[in-house]
């Protein structure tokens, strides 16, 4: 997990967040349909805190975990700025796997929204699906965010450049089996695993949870900036009738391909 520490310990999550907001109002938008009215809630894997500082302003008590200790600091750091902190039972730096410190059917809703996406070894991807299942009640939501591996393969193909060592097809097709990724470029992205995603469901499924819906968290990464550009001319009216087309083309199955992150919604048995 070296490698991992060190990339997010000079990554800009929040950054990234603010950068891509669709990701965020596209997630926030399903996890507001499905979480239930109030409760105590777990943010696993949870990097600055962001989906949990607006979890606590809408009343919740929330318990946040990170495997990078300066992301929990930060988080922390923020929730006392926001006068947040009283929502908070917990900053822990935790791996996913391992989620001793947390006692058995803890949390109403349980939120995974990054450790899934560098879980190389099937039983370490499964060791953190049963953590989260062993932490969340009965009948409790869970939100676990996953990486399409078929996106992946058409950025590869459209950037190569920047997605080394996927600079060549021979590579390119060893991942669409594999679905590891090991960024050749030191400080990029790495140690990931992207999923099939009709996998993803019976994965879950399997683990012990039903499912409810699987979106796509941003299916607008097809747009780059200039055809941003092209409707931000138009005026603020229509950005807001494409983000609102977006959310509802989330759960469009033929459409979670192109999107750069899925977010799967599930209910434990």
């Amino acid at each position: 997990m070296s490698d991992i520490l060190n990339y997010y310990n000079q990554f800009d999550e929040w950054g990234r967040l603010e950068r891509e907001p669709i990701e965020f109002q596209v997630n926030w938008h399903y996890i507001k349909k499905y979480i239930p009215e109030m409760g105590y809630l777990l943010d696993n894997g949870a990097g600055p805190g962001k989906y949990s500082l607006e979890l606590a302003k809408e009343g919740y008590q929330v318990t946040l975990t990170d495997l990078t200790p300066r992301l929990v600091e930060m988080a922390k750091n923020k929730a006392i700025e926001m006068g947040l902190d009283k929502n908070f039972n917990g900053f822990y730096a935790a791996d996913a796997r391992d989620l001793s410190m947390l006692n058995d059917d803890q949390f109403t809703a349980s939120l995974m929204l990054g450790p899934m996406y560098h879980l190389q070894e099937e039983n370490d991807r499964i060791k953190a699906i049963e953590e989260l299942k062993r932490v969340t009640q009965r009948n409790g939501i869970v939100f676990v965010a996953f990486m399409p591996r078929v996106r992946h393969i058409l950025t590869s193909l459209l950037y190569p450049d920047h997605w080394k060592p996927n600079d060549n097809v021979d590579t390119i097709i060893d991942f669409s089996h594999t679905g590891c990724f090991n960024h050749a470029d030191t400080g990029r992205f790495t140690e990931a695993y992207y999923f099939n995603i009709e996998e993803i469901n019976p994965f879950m499924e399997s683990l012990g949870f039903e499912t409810m819906e699987l979106i796509g968290s941003n299916v607008g990464a097809i747009l780059n900036k200039d055809n941003w550009a092209y409707w931000r001319d138009k005026g603020e009216d229509e950005v807001n009738k494409i983000i609102n087309l977006i959310k509802e083309q989330a759960s469009n199955p033929h459409l979670l391909g192109i999107s750069s992150h899925l977010l799967y919604i599930g209910r434990k048995k």
